[in-house]
């Protein structure tokens, strides 16, 4: 009996999260730092914490559902970064990167899911198999239109973005003819904005962590300048869609002074 009490106050209460948000102003593109797999598994009591992986990464399809019914059309997920590629085990990367061609890129490639795919990092950092999958999954899913972006940062670093950026520039304009002087007096944040993986696509309006963790871990430090950030302490798979409600209240109740 207490279950399905809890599951009416769970519906009754997400309702009225909904019902504060009407007439608000919600963000454009929401970018997420999918935070606390393993911590979540061992707190389910998992003997093996990739268990976690597995059940982030499907946790995604759940969520974006949650961001189309409220029409976000812009998401950027934080899947993988450069040191995790490069600092965790072996085995727990591969774990990492099967989830991502099995639960994140196949179900893209649905006929039903809305979801235009972009990939954000250092695809050279990712197996072949994970990275054919992710271009297999861009390929199919750019015939779609632009109603809703999915962004998958993967082997990323923003850091390392920023220098690409303004390397791919560099050569841009050398390729043009043009002289590092020439370069210099003209050179604006709005070029070097063109050149970064997330090029052409608007920035980040609020930027949501999960696992109780205040820092951005280096993502999207150039597009999240001027982000309104939300800390969640639940874990990523514990994500649940009242907790993404509060972040979109918290997000509508704060006025945005972009530096001002």
């Amino acid at each position: 009996m207490i279950e399905p009490v809890r599951r009416m106050a769970y519906q009754l209460y997400a309702r009225r999260l909904r019902d504060q948000l009407a007439d608000t102003s919600l963000p454009r593109h929401v970018a997420m730092v999918m935070d606390g797999n393993r911590r979540w598994a061992r707190q389910m009591g998992f003997d093996d914490p990739k268990v976690g992986h597995r059940y982030g990464a499907e946790h995604i399809h759940e969520v974006l559902v949650w961001c189309a019914e409220l029409d976000i059309r812009h998401v950027t997920l934080f899947v993988a970064s450069v040191d995790n590629m490069r600092k965790r085990g072996s085995d727990e990367v591969e774990n990492l990167m099967r989830m991502i061609e099995e639960v994140v890129a196949e179900p893209l490639l649905r006929p039903a899911n809305p979801w235009q795919l972009h990939v954000a990092g250092r695809a050279d950092l990712l197996p072949g198999s994970a990275r054919h999958a992710l271009k297999l999954a861009e390929e199919a899913t750019s015939e779609r239109g632009a109603d809703f972006h999915l962004t998958v940062a993967v082997g990323y670093d923003g850091r390392e973005e920023i220098v690409s950026a303004v390397r791919s520039l560099l050569e841009q304009e050398a390729r043009a003819g043009a002289t590092l002087g020439d370069v210099a007096q003209r050179l604006t944040a709005e070029a070097i904005a063109e050149h970064l993986y997330t090029g052409g696509q608007p920035d980040p309006d609020l930027v949501i962590r999960t696992s109780g963790e205040r820092r951005m871990s280096g993502f999207l430090l150039w597009q999240a300048a001027y982000s309104e950030l939300y800390f969640c302490d639940v874990y990523w798979p514990g994500f649940r869609k009242i907790d993404f409600l509060r972040a979109l209240r918290s997000y509508a109740a704060r006025n945005r002074r972009f530096g001002a």
